[in-house]
């Protein structure tokens, strides 16, 4: 399909520089199959769910993957990436001209790397010196990395430390938060419990790649970026069963959404998975593993708009889209929400 048509006009001041405070007083766009649309808040959702239903979360921690540092007198950035062991990451870098395999890169007084290896795509494989831990480097040296569209616009800052992650942040590994699950605090789940909601949880580590644009003019041509998940055996039981069941399964984020299908085969049994995931859901795509998706609002032409696209039909999310813009919502990640039923 072309690209252009996953386009639509933003005003820059719909973009959340901040997220709303209680994080469950978001507003929440709700949107089921082809009739209308309605203004709710995120705290409504125990309402909107029956009992059975199952949100399926996405545990990943955001590191402090942003890295600053010099390389002689050069200026040199890094976004950490990829974990390869130990001792080494992938990075992509920004000032790569300035590099050369071998160099060293001062990221603070106690934090330095060699970078080993240039890649086809201008990242390196870093490795960082010392015995320490590598988490405990990036904790010491790196800062959160907030996508461009906010990072664009202010520093980052003390808050985002706890802004930037979910409340069920444990597996060290992202590099930008599951954002749906940004608006829970421990008084919505609580609701959700005595509404007879269930909670499950997965493992996507959320990739840099997920904030680089569709180049192609076509979605054909767009190689979509990898990204490690795990959904473990008793979880992926859990989830066939409560379908079988006649419950909905609700991915929070297109992270969740993502890993589910991955590990959905046609007959829509969901399986143990661990391993990358480059799955690019366009329209025409078939769902098997879910039955509907809470998600912030993405970019024009991202793969993320034609993801909700290929749940909801192309037409009906350009609508979903226009109202959002029309009544004010905010967008993109510290932005509100929508819950989305085919």
């Amino acid at each position: 399909m072309r690209v252009d048509l996953f386009d639509f006009a933003l005003p820059p001041e719909r973009i959340a520089l901040r997220p709303a405070s209680p994080r469950h007083s978001a507003r929440m766009l709700v949107a089921q199959g082809s009739s209308g649309i309605s203004d709710r808040i995120v705290s409504d959702l125990p309402a909107l769910l029956n009992p059975g239903d199952v949100l399926v979360f996405n545990d990943t921690r955001v590191i402090p993957a942003q890295l600053e540092g010099i390389r002689g007198v050069a200026k040199i950035g890094a976004t950490v990436h990829e974990r390869l062991d130990v001792r080494r990451l992938l990075a992509f870098i920004r000032n790569a001209k300035r590099l050369r395999e071998g160099d060293r890169i001062e990221f603070a007084s106690d934090v330095a790397a060699i970078a080993e290896q240039r890649h086809a795509d201008g990242s390196f494989t870093i490795a960082f010196e010392g015995d320490e831990p590598v988490e405990t480097l990036l904790e010491r040296a790196g800062r959160m990395p907030l996508p461009p569209y906010i990072a664009g616009k202010r520093p980052t800052d003390e808050r985002d430390k706890s802004d930037y992650q979910t409340i069920f942040a444990r597996e060290d590994g992202a590099v930008a938060a599951p954002t749906a699950a940004l608006h829970f605090t421990p008084e919505l789940l609580a609701a959700l419990d005595e509404a007879g909601v269930v909670r499950e949880m997965l493992t996507l580590h959320v990739g840099a790649g997920t904030f680089l644009p569709v180049k192609a003019d076509d979605t054909a041509d767009h190689a979509m970026h990898a990204e490690w998940g795990r959904i473990g055996a008793a979880t992926a039981d859990r989830l066939n069963a409560a379908r079988a069941a006649g419950h909905r399964v609700i991915a929070v984020g297109t992270t969740s959404l993502r890993l589910l299908e991955s590990a959905a085969g046609e007959d829509t049994i969901i399986h143990p998975f661990a391993g990358d995931t480059s799955i690019f859901i366009t329209p025409g795509y078939r769902f098997r593993a879910v039955d509907g998706l809470m998600t912030n609002f993405h970019l024009p032409k991202s793969t993320l708009f034609m993801l909700v696209s290929a749940l909801m039909g192309l037409d009906r999310m350009q609508e979903i889209y226009a109202h959002a813009v029309e009544t004010e919502y905010r967008f993109y990640s510290y932005g509100d929400s929508s819950l989305l039923i085919p």
